[in-house]
């Protein structure tokens, strides 16, 4: 039977609010959206995969922003539970000379609220495939149980499983969170993790080094985001690195999500790991150069055309 969609993602959405300078009133916040996995799925569509959404929203404004935003996108909404005993998550953005800096209101939200019972082998079987991330099993026990059981239905079901460890030291200490995310990346088809959290996870700072430890430890394909720098593709088969595009980047902030979700699409297109990881390259360097997480996640045209220019 063909699948219903080509990936479905489960996580956390966040409202965001952006911070800004207005010379006649001062700071101001603007309102846009985030939450990596939703991040990642506004990144996927636009680059034309079939995507659904699975997640937790209040029965709030900001519930009912997100509904809009993934339905103008062309995101499938049917999995998407609406909670009136919990909030819609929420984070600031605050811009600094050092970058940008975080600050959450996401305690007791409608996503961490999210069990194993809402997973059902239907859903995730009608997809090819399942993208999960650290955030989501970091937010609450019930939220990590429910990410276990999708990836044990996706890998009993023959689909494909995608997992971004997103490390938020925030939300759990530094020995839970490793045990968790490598025993979910072992499961993994694909595992995208970030140079700056595998450092902090492994105390191993050599991107080559990392590769090997991940390899050495059963992860099959490695996908090792090194920001500015490119990425780094390393499996049983061998290894390449490719050099990150030079752009003048304003907000740096979901880059990495729209890196995974052009990857994801593009490998489900066909091409090869390499190839994926070029175009997702691109993909989150053209991500920079707006404000917030999503608005600035460029579509399929916008990344062919980059690269049509700086190859």
């Amino acid at each position: 039977m063909e699948a219903v969609m080509d990936i479905l993602a489960i996580g956390e959405p966040l409202m965001e609010l952006s911070a800004v300078s207005d010379e006649k009133r001062g700071r101001l916040y603007l309102p846009g959206f985030g939450g990596d996995t939703s991040n990642f799925c506004v990144a996927a569509a636009r680059q034309g995969a079939r995507v659904g959404y699975l997640t937790r929203l209040g029965t709030d404004f900001f519930g009912d922003q997100f509904i809009n935003l993934w339905q103008s996108e062309g995101i499938d909404t049917t999995l998407v539970v609406r909670d009136d005993n919990a909030h819609t998550g929420l984070y600031f953005i605050s811009y600094t000379d050092d970058g940008h800096e975080f600050t959450y209101l996401r305690r007791g939200s409608a996503a961490s609220r999210l069990k194993p019972e809402d997973i059902s082998e239907k859903d995730i079987s009608g997809t090819r495939l399942l993208h999960v991330s650290g955030i989501s099993q970091a937010i609450s026990d019930t939220a990590c149980d429910a990410v276990f059981r999708a990836v044990e239905i996706a890998k009993s079901n023959g689909v494909m499983v995608s997992y971004d460890p997103n490390l938020r030291l925030k939300l759990w200490p530094i020995a839970r969170a490793r045990a968790i995310i490598m025993a979910t990346a072992v499961q993994a088809d694909i595992f995208l993790p970030s140079l700056e959290d595998s450092q902090q996870m492994l105390n191993i700072d050599e991107p080559g080094e990392i590769a090997d430890f991940y390899l050495e430890n059963g992860i099959k394909l490695v996908v090792l985001k090194l920001g500015r720098q490119g990425a780094l593709i390393a499996s049983a088969e061998g290894r390449h690195f490719l050099k990150g595009y030079k752009v003048d980047t304003l907000d740096a902030t979901g880059a990495g999500d729209t890196f995974d979700g052009a990857f994801c699409s593009q490998l489900l297109k066909g091409v090869s790991p390499t190839e994926a990881a070029k175009f997702a390259n691109a993909a989150a360097a053209l991500s920079t150069l707006g404000y917030g997480a999503v608005t600035p996640i460029p579509d399929k045209k916008a990344v062919l055309a980059f690269l049509e220019k700086n190859n």
